[in-house]
């Protein structure tokens, strides 16, 4: 046990409590307007960068942004072990600032500039893995070439189709072997995005993506011809997710059902006594599923929910 771990696992209990929790969630959701939400929202944790006037979009990042701040501030009481994990937990912000940079060098250097202006970067600090560099490029094959010189390995394209699933399929990857109390969560997260891309938006993914993704899928998984066919192929590890998701249509149930499994993990995983890695893992979990019930519970408010308006599997849905 190095003085590390117990600053690192003392710090991550103490964040527990920077979760708005279920009663909090359900007072944001049942608001009758966005404005009343964010009145709510400036006496919570998620009170920065949140005021009436401020749209969904906005209000949804900086929630984003709010969770951030937590994993960088606990990564920074870990010790190096402790950082590396945090950051392939946290490995979906650089993604985002990755997309968002690549629709802006579509749309040409001028709405570059745009585009920064209106909503920065994610700033990741300790947590980023290659961001300094693929920032720094200028059009798509740089960015691609950025990319495979990386952890995260050549996407195949420089489609943003491409980049945004290999990305995710490398981050799944790396994750698995990295955390493996958050294996499995990887393992289903993966047979997810591939379930959609296959066979809810019709777009086969690319090549090397798909031998990445056999890794924790398997080779038929990554293969198979039909959705049925995908979901008897998944190993334990992922089949869970899908369970009585007999149609690809379903498959935004199984996103509700994969963050209900990390909540519930993580809680246990907090609670593990000792001091390593399980119980960062845990807090790390806890507030990113506070965050994304948080992002949607605004969606509701800015349709304008209130009490008995609205249904608990809409909650559910991704923010």
């Amino acid at each position: 046990m190095s003085a590390g771990w117990v600053a690192g696992v003392t710090r991550a209990r103490a964040l527990r409590t920077r979760c708005m929790g279920a009663e909090g969630v359900s007072e944001v959701a049942a608001s009758r307007t966005l404005d009343d939400a964010l009145r709510y929202l400036a006496a919570t944790p998620y009170r920065h960068d949140v005021s009436p006037g401020t749209t969904p979009d906005e209000a949804q990042r900086a929630v984003s942004a709010t969770l951030l701040w937590h994993l960088r501030v606990l990564a920074g009481w870990q010790p190096a072990t402790g950082t590396e994990v945090i950051r392939a937990l946290a490995a979906g912000f650089e993604i985002s600032n990755t997309e968002h940079h690549l629709r802006a060098l579509g749309a040409g250097p001028r709405q570059l500039g745009a585009e920064r202006l209106s909503a920065p970067p994610y700033r990741l600090g300790a947590l980023a893995t290659a961001w300094t560099r693929l920032a720094r490029t200028r059009t798509p094959s740089e960015l691609r070439t950025a990319l495979a010189a990386s952890t995260w390995g050549d996407p195949g394209g420089d489609s943003p189709a491409a980049v945004a699933t290999a990305m995710r399929v490398s981050a799944a990857v790396r994750l698995a072997a990295a955390v493996p109390d958050a294996a499995r969560w990887a393992a289903a997260r993966l047979a997810l995005l591939f379930g959609r891309e296959v066979f809810v938006v019709g777009r086969p993914v690319p090549e090397v993506s798909a031998r990445r993704a056999a890794r924790l899928l398997g080779t038929r998984a990554a293969g198979a011809g039909s959705y049925a066919d995908f979901r008897q192929s998944l190993p334990v590890t992922a089949r869970w997710v899908l369970d009585d998701v007999d149609e690809a249509a379903g498959l935004w149930r199984a996103e509700a059902r994969w963050w209900d499994a990390v909540e519930r993990d993580g809680h246990q995983l907090l609670r593990r006594s000792g001091f390593g890695p399980q119980p960062v893992v845990g807090a790390v979990a806890l507030l990113s599923a506070d965050a994304w019930r948080t992002r949607g519970a605004l969606e509701l408010a800015a349709r304008g929910g209130g009490p008995g308006d609205w249904p608990t599997e809409v909650l559910d849905a991704p923010g």
